[in-house]
């Protein structure tokens, strides 16, 4: 029976030739195969990062390009609203006004006869201002050129002394709200003597024989 020494260990059996560092196992050093694919594979992370972030650019622009489109519409949608909502006003208040139109014609033959007088004067004047409010217009005036567009002739006639067709009598005035035509004005018209020569013309014609009449021949 062998006896062991205490406090000496037994060494490992070294062979013979080899070092202690050789005894201990080394890292494995990386192969060039492993040195370059690290930096191929940072490559393709960047290009991936970049893919990812050039999408969501263009998500971005669409959905801006979306909400400018919605924020176009709604603000012609607005417009169309308001658009509408005036016309139809306008529609209404003509609408009104054109049923008023008899009682106003009323008012103006009570006018001309001399019977606007007392509580129906009052009452007259009131209505007329109320109209004038809502913007109802008068227009048709004797010796104005005839416009089919504002004017309907109900009456015709031959004048010697006119240069074009005019309006010589107004036998129902006419009325509008802004450039809205409610009721054309009824006229009498006027056109020029056929084969008769222009007042401006007889005026030089006579201008010149005037002058003529006074040289010495």
């Amino acid at each position: 029976m062998t006896e062991e020494t205490p406090g000496f260990e037994e060494e490992p059996d070294v062979p013979s030739g080899a070092t202690s560092d050789d005894a201990e196992p080394k890292a494995a050093a990386p192969s060039e195969e492993e040195a370059a694919a690290a930096p191929a594979g940072d490559a393709n992370e960047t290009t991936a990062l970049t893919a990812q972030l050039d999408q969501a650019r263009s998500a971005l622009n669409e959905r801006t390009g979306d909400l400018q489109r919605l924020q176009a519409e709604y603000q012609n949608y607005r417009r169309r609203v308001e658009r509408d909502r005036v016309t139809v006003k306008e529609i209404a208040v003509a609408n009104l006004l054109s049923e008023l139109l008899p009682v106003l014609d009323d008012v103006g033959r009570a006018r001309e006869h001399g019977e606007l007088v007392g509580g129906f004067k009052s009452v007259a004047e009131s209505l007329e201002t109320v109209v004038a409010k809502l913007g109802l217009q008068q227009f048709g005036k004797e010796g104005e050129p005839f416009d089919p567009t504002v004017h309907e002739a109900l009456m015709h006639s031959y004048a010697p002394d006119v240069e074009e067709t005019t309006c010589v009598a107004i036998l129902q005035p006419g009325y509008r709200i802004g450039e809205r035509t409610i009721r054309p004005a009824r006229v009498a018209v006027a056109e020029p003597q056929p084969g008769a020569a222009p007042a401006a013309a007889k005026e030089e014609k006579a201008d010149d024989e005037e002058s003529g009449g006074g040289e010495e021949v």
